[in-house]
């Protein structure tokens, strides 16, 4: 009996609209590699200006690569947030080098610090904190740095499943905020969840945490594309989600869009402003075309979309 009156007591959640979709939505970012961005004949066809387009350093990317693509996308009129990987920096001096040729050859004042994709570090450094510790970023006039989250936890970092580790981390990151001049967000990993993404949320402001999250999603991709993906960047619980949709032989085929996840972050956003997320950041694993597309569709509000399709 008590079970049925807590069901018909319990709050609803509120119902996502067009319109909350498309507020959420706005000044969305996206992430791109250098090899992918070369199959963009131009940015500023399919995205809206001043997009945040981060360039991931993946291993083996030449630096030179990594500035020469950051140039031409911010010769495009888009703000440019090149990855730090600390662990395959090799030392301050190259840190320094790269931030310099970073600033000098494309105007580049952002980044998103982060330990990077490797078993072990190839250098001095092995996590983001120690790169905020140089000083070099506020010496070359970065006006903007980020650092990871993992709303699903970060095996990596806590291999027994605490999450103490990453939770401590983030709470030096917000003290290093409160001491310097840096403008600080916390660009998570993505998920298929909204659940676990509003528990982890709370739970960091409850924490002292105040961090402007920008919340990772995927954007559209086959099934099997997503899954791939989740399971090699450490998709936690919420990878169940692309697991039961696996199940129905009728959707195999069909692209995987995100949708659902975003509908109800938006509508909970939209029923408490204080909470945390402040942007979207999409991972374009089923190219970066087809989430500039989606991001047109879903970032119209209702009335827009009626009045394109009068």
């Amino acid at each position: 009996m008590a079970n049925i009156i807590n069901l018909f007591s319990r709050k609803a959640e509120p119902k996502p609209s067009n319109d909350q979709l498309a507020d959420f939505l706005q000044g969305f970012s996206i992430e791109v590699m250098p090899r992918t961005a070369e199959k963009v004949e131009s940015f500023a066809d399919i995205l809206p200006a001043g997009t945040r387009v981060y360039i991931a350093h993946i291993e083996g990317t030449p630096i030179e690569d990594m500035v020469s693509t950051a140039k031409r996308i911010a010769d495009e009129g888009f703000t440019v947030m090149p990855h730090f990987p600390a662990r395959g920096i090799a030392s301050k001096d190259q840190l320094a080098e790269w931030i310099a040729m970073y600033r000098a050859e494309a105007g580049i004042d952002q980044g998103l610090l982060l330990a990077g994709g490797y078993d072990k570090p190839t250098g001095d450094f092995d996590n983001s904190m120690e790169l905020l510790e140089t000083g070099l970023f506020d010496a070359a006039g970065f006006k903007r740095l980020h650092v990871a989250g993992h709303p699903e936890g970060n095996k990596d970092i806590d291999p027994d499943g605490s999450d103490q580790n990453v939770s401590d981390a983030l709470r030096w990151k917000q003290a290093f905020s409160e001491r310097t001049d840096a403008e600080m967000a916390i660009a998570t990993q993505f998920c298929f969840e909204a659940g676990p993404v509003i528990e982890w949320v709370n739970r960091l402001q409850a924490e002292g945490i105040h961090l402007p999250v920008h919340i990772g999603i995927a954007g559209p991709a086959k099934l099997q594309t997503m899954i791939k993906f989740a399971m090699a960047c450490g998709v936690g619980p919420s990878l169940r989600v692309l697991q039961r949709r696996a199940k129905d032989v009728t959707k195999l085929v069909l692209p995987f869009t995100p949708e659902e996840i975003l509908s109800e972050l938006a509508a909970h956003k939209a029923a408490n402003p204080g909470f945390g997320i402040e942007q979207v950041h999409f991972f374009p694993l089923g190219g970066i075309k087809k989430t500039a597309e989606f991001c047109d569709e879903f970032g119209r509000p209702a009335g827009s979309l009626q009045a394109a399709t009068a």
